[in-house]
């Protein structure tokens, strides 16, 4: 690392070094990855609930094994009678390019859900090679070397 006393325009509108770790620790609160997920799936007892917030045709192509469906706008409408109040959830949509989860977490969140999005959506949990489900059973990915480095099993650690 090198250090110069001339400063970036990149830093111009910086925060400060606890402005930093206040930012970072409450996304930490809202935002979890595929591999923290898998993680705890992988729990005899989760303590939360996947939901996949897709469309009926994205559910059929392909979906996170246990996860549970409730498109994004039936989530008001639904989510009580699918899910006990209170119980933790983490959503998903398809992925990085899409704002379904968000718009999910939020609708989750106003019904007083503790509630996380799944950073990558179904998109990278595929990436990273961990099973996916779709009506005729079970299949697993090879892992994508640009989104994890492993690649004789899928880790459940983040190769971050």
């Amino acid at each position: 690392m090198t250090t110069t006393s001339a400063r970036p325009a990149l830093f111009d509108h910086a925060a400060t070094a606890e402005e930093a770790v206040r930012h970072f620790r409450a996304r930490l609160g809202f935002e979890t990855d595929v591999s923290d997920v898998a993680a705890g799936l992988a729990e005899p007892e989760p303590g939360f609930v996947l939901v996949d917030t897709r469309s009926e045709a994205a559910w059929a192509a392909g979906r996170i094994p246990g996860a549970v469906h409730l498109p994004g706008r039936r989530i008001s409408d639904e989510a009580s009678d699918r899910i006990p109040a209170g119980t933790p959830v983490v959503v998903y949509c398809w992925g990085p390019g899409c704002n379904g989860a968000t718009r999910a977490a939020l609708a989750f969140a106003t019904l007083g859900y503790p509630v996380k999005e799944m950073l990558g959506g179904f998109e990278y949990w595929a990436r990273e090679g961990f099973e996916v489900e779709r009506d005729g059973g079970r299949e697993r990915h090879p892992v994508d070397t640009l989104t994890n480095v492993a690649t004789d099993a899928p880790p459940i650690e983040c190769a971050c």
